[in-house]
């Protein structure tokens, strides 16, 4: 998508063919908000097989962004031995988080399920009429599909507050394969799903 200038545009009229390397960063990650955003009533970790997600909530946990930690993830349809969740769960305990301060889900097996098998395990601990601001982690490059999923499926009273693990992403990793393949797999993927109504679409600048 060849720029005249930056302007607005829904993700959904978006061509992926026609992105440039920098506009895909754009689509993909909203940025990191404020650190005086950076608080709440819970903070939410969306499951992945790696833990460093997991240790960017332990830690905003210990600096007193929200009095709970809400690890969501199950074991990927019986593809894993053990449930994302309890993995993280675990790391938390090791880390010194106490175990009433730490919820869990273990059903979901991709995105939407994360949100949408969260909302029970909220509601019977906090109750979701309580819950103002939910702070979720997850990596960069999944950042957009979570903030959409989000705002689809929880109540639209609670405000969310996206923040990335410290995973770094190497400067040139347009010309790394791996990285771009899955980069441009998540855009037609994020893209789809608006048009078939799964997630709500929004309007970026691009």
């Amino acid at each position: 998508m060849k720029s005249e200038g930056d302007r607005r545009m829904l993700i959904s009229n978006i061509d992926p063919d026609m992105l440039t390397p920098e506009q895909f960063v754009t689509l993909l990650y909203p940025g990191e908000p404020l650190e005086s955003e950076i608080y709440g009533d819970c903070i939410m970790v969306f499951g992945y097989p790696e833990l460093d997600r997991a240790e960017k909530a332990i830690k905003l946990y210990k600096e007193g962004r929200a009095p709970y930690l809400l690890f969501s993830g199950g074991n990927k349809w019986g593809e894993r031995d053990e449930s994302e969740a309890i993995k993280m769960k675990n790391l938390a305990l090791d880390h010194g988080v106490p175990e009433e301060a730490i919820l869990i889900e273990t059903l979901s097996n991709h995105t939407k399920e994360n949100v949408l098998a969260s909302l029970l395990v909220l509601d019977r601990k906090i109750g979701l009429h309580n819950i103002r601001r939910l702070i979720s982690v997850t990596t960069p490059g999944h950042t957009r599909r979570c903030l959409l999923s989000l705002q689809t499926y929880m109540p639209n009273w609670i405000e969310h507050i996206l923040v990335s693990s410290d995973m770094v992403m190497p400067e040139n990793w347009w010309n790394i394969p791996p990285i771009r393949n899955r980069a441009e797999k998540e855009v037609r993927n994020l893209i789809r799903y608006i048009k078939e109504g799964q997630l709500v679409d929004m309007e970026i600048q691009i």
